[in-house]
């Protein structure tokens, strides 16, 4: 396994790899590797030749009052499970190195934003989608990993590879969760004793809203009534949002049919959670 921390040296490293007709599978993350990480890393490599981890907290998608400084960092940890998830290459750049210039070129994000973490973190997508695009054309994969944890943000992607004919395979992978249900996150660490304890009741609240569709509910106000009925009760957290949209449009329905996404955002003190499911009916 390398570290390699310029453009131009990982270029080379792979133009070199793929002389035999490799194949190459990325991963692009902010670091700080836990088990929804590792997940999407084995699935790369039982499908690839090569698999490539970046490495980057990227400063452009954070908004002024976010967790940019504070949000964890620990590359030497991240290197021993990028070395024990066979990782063969972790691109690992500088700020500099990902944005020596003042960009004379903006990618900005029109749909499929306005709602879920989108709605409330203007920028957000449009830092995401700026650097993804770099990285596809810095690496150039045959497949890209990514966790459903974040389906709006998977959504957005969806619609980049589309929209601007990267050929690059969208590889979606399903959420990794502690045994009490939890989603796998970098921000968990930030969480109290006690916010841990109740933080299980997120995806028991989802796991609520699919049972009443399952029992014939087609109201989505009727569905996000109970997440939030269960929310309340069981933690101290702020609900941030909870949604029922279609996917991966992210529109908003009068009737629960077809596939919908169920997302919500509970704030803790120090942390504000994610969660979400899909259902197709």
């Amino acid at each position: 396994m390398k570290v390699i921390k310029e453009i131009s040296l990982l270029r080379e490293a792979l133009r070199d790899k793929r002389k035999d007709g490799s194949t190459v599978g990325f991963v692009p993350t902010m670091g700080f590797l836990h088990e929804g990480h590792q997940s999407l890393l084995k699935r790369a490599r039982e499908e690839n030749d090569i698999v490539v981890l970046s490495v980057f907290v990227n400063p452009i998608q954070f908004g002024p009052n976010e967790d940019f400084e504070t949000y964890p960092r620990d590359i030497e940890r991240d290197e021993q499970a990028a070395y024990e998830a066979g990782v063969d290459f972790i691109f690992y750049p500088s700020v500099e190195e990902m944005y020596p210039h003042k960009a004379g070129v903006s990618l900005i994000v029109n749909s499929r934003t306005n709602v879920l973490c989108g709605a409330k973190r203007p920028g957000h997508f449009d830092g995401v989608v700026t650097v993804l695009t770099k990285l596809f054309n810095i690496i150039q994969p045959d497949q890209a990993y990514f966790g459903l944890k974040d389906a709006q943000q998977v959504a957005v992607i969806d619609s980049l590879i589309r929209d601007f004919n990267i050929p690059v395979e969208l590889v979606p992978v399903n959420t990794v969760r502690e045994e009490d249900g939890l989603a796998k996150s970098s921000r968990n660490v930030f969480l109290s004793e006690e916010e841990r304890q109740q933080a299980p009741a997120i995806f028991k609240s989802l796991q609520k809203a699919r049972a009443l569709i399952d029992s014939g509910e087609r109201n989505p106000e009727k569905v996000i009534a109970g997440i939030k009925e269960e929310l309340d009760s069981s933690t101290s957290g702020e609900i941030d949002y909870a949604e029922l949209l279609s996917y991966p449009e992210l529109e908003r329905v009068e009737e629960i049919q077809g596939k919908i996404i169920i997302a919500l955002a509970v704030k803790f003190s120090r942390a504000r959670l994610i969660d979400n499911i899909i259902v197709e009916i």
